[in-house]
């Protein structure tokens, strides 16, 4: 799979409360299909009309003061790029994180207070 270029938002996710009711929205105003991501209980993967590659995800959480939509731009090294953040007035949410599959991902408030996250890939196998 081709990866998006580094420095650019490649990925981007809404978080609700009411998840099938968000699914419903995206869905009908913008014809997107929803799927579970397989191993991951509480997050659903988005597909577009016409590009089977999920490009956005939906996270179940536990009530609306939770809800939230960021975008991810994807990055060579996390950690680099968080402290590169911070240096610039950036505050970090989420600390570098790890999942089994290899992907790094953090979540950062710009100096304006703008949630986004950054994140890396899985080493290719």
């Amino acid at each position: 799979m081709d990866l998006p270029a580094f420095d650019t938002v490649a990925w981007f996710q809404v978080g609700s409360d009411k998840p099938e009711e968000v699914e419903q929205f995206y869905g009908d105003l913008f014809d997107w299909k929803f799927n579970p991501e397989p191993g991951n209980d509480g997050y659903d993967l988005i597909e577009y009309r016409d590009n089977k590659v999920p490009g956005g995800g939906v996270a179940h959480v536990a009530d609306a003061s939770e809800n939230h939509a960021v975008f991810f731009v994807i990055v060579q090294d996390v950690p680099a790029t968080v402290a590169a953040a911070e240096r610039l007035g950036g505050k970090v949410l989420v600390a570098p994180t790890a999942s089994p599959s290899g992907l790094v991902l953090a979540h950062l408030l710009d100096p304006s207070g703008n949630r986004f996250g950054v994140f890396s890939p899985p080493p290719a196998s």
